[in-house]
């Protein structure tokens, strides 16, 4: 199934410039605008139609890959996840005076996650075209 290449809707935005020889000055700025969500069974049907798998099969690879990359970076290690880029551990600390107190990574290190550090080459969009589209009226 190939997409037809559509252009990116955006909007424009007034603000108050907030650094450099800007700052204070009214701007514009785009903003992309009117994204649906593709959802994972749509996406996963849509990649089973460029392959011998059905879209469960495909939904149940991509989970299974998931978890598996999960597992590793749970033991620290980073996980090559092809064009996508890299997942890789980590976490908040907070500081402790040096010689006040001891630190205890069960206190000091929180919130340990996933980070991705995606493929440059992958996530930089070429090709696109844009299209500048009215702001929709708020909703009363």
């Amino acid at each position: 199934m190939t997409m037809a290449n559509r252009p990116i809707a955006y909007t424009l935005k007034e603000r108050k410039g907030t650094v450099g020889n800007l700052k204070g000055k009214i701007v514009v700025q785009a903003h992309p605008t009117g994204r649906k969500r593709v959802d994972h069974r749509s996406f996963c049907d849509e990649v089973a139609h460029a392959t011998t798998f059905t879209g469960a099969e495909v939904e149940a690879v991509l989970r299974l890959a998931a978890e598996i990359a999960k597992r590793h970076v749970e033991n620290g290690d980073i996980v090559d996840f092809g064009d996508i880029g890299s997942l890789r551990p980590s976490f908040q600390s907070k500081v402790v005076e040096k010689g006040k107190e001891e630190f205890n990574a069960t206190l000091h290190i929180t919130k340990p996650v996933v980070k991705l550090s995606p493929s440059r080459r992958y996530f930089t969009l070429t090709g696109v075209t844009y299209e500048r589209v009215e702001t929709p009226a708020k909703k009363p």
